[in-house]
This record gives structure tokens, sequence and C-alpha cells, in this order.
């Protein structure tokens, strides 16, 4: 494990000063967002490809977490396009004036990529030990993980749609996915890693994942994803209204009066 998460320490600091660098010459320091999904990609390959042989559980931990990754990264890349530095990093960089690139290496890419270190777990764990196969909680994660894919793939898919067709910045999307929560989108990055965590609960410590999983669900709920939203739409009366009706973030059927 320490020399696996020595390798996976290594390869994010590298993979995080990269984009640090690219970020100053653009002045965009927003891309950080597109390498969070990338950094657990490259530290399931780099502890894959350490160890000598594989098994299939870990060959499906590497295809999911390959899956989650590469798609979110690209999804971001596009979206980004043309938009300039996202506000969140704007604010920042207002608030922390002539020291911003000092400031930004250590609080955003450094911290994120210790971040990633941290709830990389599951996926340094399952490559330090091979199993016998895939097992019932094997096939029990990879259903739950399924499911989390399916609404972030389809939650971000009728978000871009929306956002191409509103009449208004204020408008509120509150069809498809989005009736049954608010963030269908970070339900189902969630519900991946508790399905990631499921896999790896017949593994010696593997049941250290499920801490993984519910930091992973403490960020979205708590510090960088609905927090931002719900900010972002105090003063929107429709917004406040959806908020009434609809689960912040487990599905569920709307509230309707």
């Amino acid at each position: 494990m320490w020399s696996l998460y020595g390798i996976s320490g290594l390869a994010i600091f590298i993979f995080m000063v990269i984009l640090f660098l690219v970020a100053q010459v653009k002045k965009d320091n927003s891309i950080v967002d597109i390498g969070w999904g990338l950094g657990f990609v490259i530290v399931a390959f780099s502890t894959f490809f350490y160890q000598k042989g594989y098994d299939a559980r870990q060959l499906l931990i590497l295809t999911l977490v390959s899956l989650w990754g590469i798609r979110l990264a690209v999804y971001i890349l596009i979206r980004a396009i043309g938009q300039g530095e996202d506000f969140r990093y704007v604010n920042f960089r207002k608030a922390w004036g002539k020291n911003v690139v000092i400031i930004a290496f250590f609080r955003v890419f450094m911290l994120q990529g210790f971040i990633m270190l941290l709830l990389a777990y599951p996926i340094i764990r399952v490559s330090a030990e091979q199993s016998n196969g895939l097992d019932l909680a094997a096939y029990i994660g990879l259903a739950i993980w399924i499911v989390g894919y399916f609404f972030q793939v389809v939650g971000d898919a009728q978000l871009k749609s929306f956002k191409k067709n509103r009449k208004s910045k204020e408008d509120v999307l509150t069809s498809g996915l989005w009736r049954y929560t608010r963030h269908p989108n970070y339900f189902g990055e969630a519900a991946m890693w508790w399905g990631i965590a499921v896999i790896l609960l017949p593994l010696q410590w593997g049941f250290v994942s499920l801490i993984s999983a519910l930091l992973i669900n403490l960020l979205l709920l708590k510090v960088s994803g609905v927090p931002f939203l719900d900010k972002r739409y105090a003063n929107n009366a429709a917004y406040q209204q959806y908020k009434l009706e609809t689960n912040n973030f487990i599905p569920w059927f709307p509230k309707i009066k």
C-alpha cells in the first residue's frame, strides 16, 4: 500500500503542477475542474500497471474509474470552451490580489491533489491485493455504479440541452431527471463511488472504501457542489419553489402542492 501511495502521490503531484502551469499561461484557474476526474484515472493506471499481473476486480475498477473520469473531463472541457474563468475562481482571483499565483498553487491545485489522494483509497486498495475473481459484492457494486453513471450522464446531457435552449440564465430546469432530484449529476457521482466501495468490501480493509464514498457525499452536499448552486439562485423565486417541491439529492417523486 505504501509504495502504491507513493506512486500515486508522485503522479498526482506532477499532474497538478502541469495543470497549474497551463492555468497560469491561460490565466484561468478553473482548468483545475477538468483535472478532477482525470486525476483518479491517472491513479488507477499508475497503480494498475505498477503491480505484476491483475485480476478481474482490479480490471473492473480500472474500467469504471476510466469511464467516469474521462467522460467527466471531456464534458467539463467542452462546457468551458469560450466561457472564460469560472465565476468562483474569478472571485478568488479578486480576493487574493497580487498573491493569486502562489495562493492558487497551494489552495486550489495542491489542495485538490491532496483530496484526490485521500479519496483514491479504493483505487489504490484494489491494486494492492488480488482476489478470486468477481463475486456477489462486485455485481451489486457494479449495479449501483451503473445507476450512478446513468444519472450523471443523462443529467448532464439534459442540463446541456436546457442551457442551449433557455431564454434566460435565470430559468430553472425542472424536467427529466431534474424533476426527481435537484442534483442528478451529483447524486450520480456519489452513487458511483458507493458502488466502487461495495465492490471492494470482500478485500482486506476494503470496508475503509466506504469512508471515501462518505467523504465524496459530504464534499458534494456541503462544500463544492450543492452549496454553490443554492447560493447562485438564492434570490430566484422559481428556484426557491423548486427547492420546496424537489428532493435535494436522493431522487424521489416531487412534492406537488
